[in-house]
């Protein structure tokens, strides 16, 4: 008989082990590369545990350079994807009004004298 599958991801308390072969194509790595850049620290991952109506369910997000894969591990154990809606500051409408806010954010116009 074969052994059942290992689960994708497993928490026990405040730990979250992700199988690497599921987590590397997510951030369009291979699963080597994908070891290498955590272990220099180039992988980010935040857990959050749901709270009342969420309950039992725990949301991981994680981000390598401009890549982010954000997922919610329902009580059962299965992946669901959480797509991510960038947020936009009042009055922009497109990326380029964000970079420019971005680029632009501190600074002053400069005034005619």
């Amino acid at each position: 008989m074969n052994a059942p599958s290992p689960a994708p991801v497993e928490i026990a308390g405040d730990d979250v082990t992700i199988d690497a072969e599921v987590l590397a194509p997510k951030l369009g790595l291979s699963v080597a590369d994908l070891k290498t850049h955590m272990a220099r620290g180039d992988v980010l991952s935040v857990v959050e545990a749901g709270q009342e109506e969420d309950a039992g369910r725990t949301r991981l997000t994680f981000r390598y350079r401009a890549r982010i894969w954000r997922v919610v591990v329902e009580a059962d154990g299965s992946l669901t994807d959480d797509p991510m809606q960038p947020a936009r500051p009042a009055g922009a409408t497109s990326l380029f009004d964000l970079h420019h806010m971005a680029r632009n954010a501190g600074t002053t116009e400069p005034s005619a004298t």
